[in-house]
Formats: structure tokens, C-alpha cells, sequence
């Protein structure tokens, strides 16, 4: 009957639509250079992360086009996520590599033109345990010694954990973190402690640390006085965890906003408005990439630890952190305004 005709070829249709999808993706991509834009400059973490990404994502996308990465470090990734937000291009040819406080920073920072719960989120290589590190001469040998004890520490920028999560603390709990600016990237900060210009780190990854001053570690020349992860990290046993210094839950609600980038410490986005196929198709190539032996092979060559987050599922946090009391909102941003 005419009917069971048009039942048939609607399932037809039905059952070609994913893959006429995966065709168009594939033929949208096919000999096509795709930019991965790293919000920070060469040769710090994020920059290392993203090209051995790039270097393997390639062979999981649809087309097998190609990608090269551009570093974009002006105001801390701010001005790359403004401009892909606002002017794109927003076809899929585009992926970029913030840092991990972009997702937070419409509520928190000023200058910011987007809405971050409607970037494509890709996913994230990693959740990470963060640390504050110090020189071992610093005259400090617990966390709670920065109430009373000043403590310089280095930063490249406003927005990045180096500079926010020390201020926070400040804020809630009344430490006594100094933190220098101006410096051009996490190596820069290193060489800067061992001249003795300041004494550490008030926020940084500590799979950074491991890649660029293991032996600092091995020869006990620094010491982690704190752990911002909200999960305790096997490699830090006896370093005091942030949350558990919070006196109070509105403390815990304003140091979760801050500190859920550790969470999602290296993300990765593709601006608004992409072709959802392409959002899909460049998600699955992102999730096929962490489960390849040779990218897992290159990663553990250069010491990168993955514990990836789905692209959806970093949809999901990002729209949840948007929904902190606003009140908290306000407390946390007015603790970072410069100081």
C-alpha cells in the first residue's frame, strides 16, 4: 500500500540520514587545514598538550583533513574566545585550546564578550591536580603559615591560576600571598624562583611542574604547601586539600567556582553556531583520540597524565557553574579584581 511505501522509504531516509551526515562531514573536512588556537604561548603546558593532540586527532576526523596550532596568549586566551565568539569563523574549521578559566570567566572577569555555556565544548584532556608551590628557603611549612607570613609568588596574567587562586584565598581566608605579574609564562616563573625574585607558584598544575622541574621535586628544592583539586591526588599525600581549609558553605560554594577548572584543566572548544554533525563528528574524533595507542604512547613520552572529560559532559558542568548564587558571583569576582 501506498502507506507501508512511505513508511519504508521514511525509514530509508531514516537510516541514510547519519550516515549522509557522516558523508557531508567528511566531505566538508576533506583536504581541508584546520587551526587549532592555543590561548597561551609557546612552550608552556597548554601548548604542549594541544600539539600532541593535534598531532593525532587528525586521523579520527571525518575527511582526514589537516591541523596546525596557532598560539594566541593575549589576556590569558580572553581575546581569542572573544573573537572566535563573536566573529568565528564558526564552520568547524576553527578549535581552540583556552585556559581553564575561560569557562568561569563571563562571571568572574571583566572583558569577556561571550557566553561560555554556548561555546561547543569539545572535552578535556584532564582533570589535574593544582598546587602551590614554594622555594624551599621560604619560612613557610604550612599552608595556614600564609595568614601570618607574606609570600611572593609569580603570574603571567589576571585570569590564570597562578594569579586567582592565591587571591581568592586571600580573600576567604585572610593569607598574605603577594603575586607579581608581567611575567611571560610558567618557564619565565620558574627561573625567576630560582633567582630567588619571588618564592613559587600560588597556582599551577602539578603534570606542569612534573614536565619542566622534576628534578626541583627529586632534590626537594620546593615545597607544595597546598592541593586545589577537589579530589586528593595520589602524588601529594600530606598536602593540605583547599577545601578542607573553607570555614563555611558559602566559603566551599565560592572556592568550587574557582577550583572546578581543576576538573577540566585542559579544555578545548569550537566557537558557537558550528554544523552540529560537526560538533559531533569533531567530539567523537576528540573521545577516539584519547583511546588511541599512539597518542597515549606520545602522551606518556612527554609525561602528560590524561584522565579525559567527554565534550558533553563539560556541557553539563560548564551550564552548572553558570547557576552559582549570584551573591557568591560577586564575593569571588570582587577578590580577584587586581590587587
Amino acid at each position: 500500500s501506498v502507506r507501508i511505501a512511505a513508511l519504508a522509504a521514511a525509514l530509508v531516509m531514516a537510516a541514510a540520514a547519519p550516515a549522509s551526515a557522516q558523508e557531508s562531514v567528511a566531505a566538508f573536512y576533506k583536504g581541508k587545514q584546520l587551526r587549532l588556537i592555543v590561548g597561551s604561548a609557546v612552550g608552556g603546558g597548554y601548548d604542549l598538550y594541544a600539539r600532541v593532540l593535534a598531532r593525532h586527532m587528525v586521523n579520527h576526523i571525518p575527511g582526514n583533513p589537516t591541523i596546525i596550532v596557532q598560539n594566541s596568549p593575549a589576556a590569558g586566551g580572553m581575546v581569542m574566545t572573544n573573537q572566535l565568539y563573536n566573529q568565528g569563523p564558526k564552520d568547524g574549521t576553527v578549535l581552540a585550546a583556552p585556559l581553564n578559566g575561560i569557562p568561569t570567566a563571563p562571571m568572574l572577569q571583566q572583558g569577556t564578550q561571550f557566553d561560555a555555556s554556548k561555546l561547543n565544548w569539545l572535552g578535556s584532556l584532564q582533570s589535574e591536580a593544582y598546587v602551590a608551590f614554594l622555594w624551599h628557603t621560604a619560612p613557610v611549612s604550612h599552608i595556614t603559615d600564609v595568614a601570618t607570613k607574606e609570600v611572593l609568588v609569580g603570574s603571567t596574567t589576571v585570569g590564570t591560576t597562578m594569579n586567582d587562586f592565591p587571591l581568592l584565598l586571600n580573600d576567604l581566608l585572610g593569607y598574605k600571598f603577594k603575586v607579581v605579574r608581567g611575567y611571560k609564562g610558567t618557564p619565565a616563573i620558574n627561573i625567576a624562583t630560582e633567582r630567588g625574585e619571588i618564592q613559587g607558584n600560588g597556582g599551577v598544575g602539578l603534570a606542569s611542574v612534573k614536565t619542566l622541574s622534576q628534578s626541583w621535586i627529586d632534590e626537594k628544592k620546593i615545597k607544595f604547601i597546598v592541593q586545589y583539586n577537589l579530589r586528593p591526588s595520589p602524588e601529594l599525600p600530606g598536602v593540605p586539600m583547599v577545601m578542607d581549609l573553607a570555614k563555611t558553605e558559602e566559603q566551599k560554594t565560592a572556592m568550587r567556582l574557582l577550583f572546578a577548572r581543576t576538573e577540566y584543566a585542559r579544555p578545548y572548544f569550537l566557537p558557537p553556531d558550528v554544523p552540529t554533525e560537526r560538533v559531533q563528528a569533531l567530539r567523537r574524533a576528540f573521545d577516539a583520540t584519547m583511546k588511541d595507542p599512539a597518542f597515549v604512547a606520545d602522551a606518556k613520552k612527554l609525561q602528560i597524565e590524561l584522565s579525559p572529560m567527554t565534550g558533553e559532559a563539560m556541557q553539563a558542568l560548564v551550564a552548572k557553574l553558570a547557576k552559582t548564587p549570584p551573591e557568591i558571583v560577586k564575593r569571588v569576582r570582587n577578590a580577584l579584581t587586581v590587587q
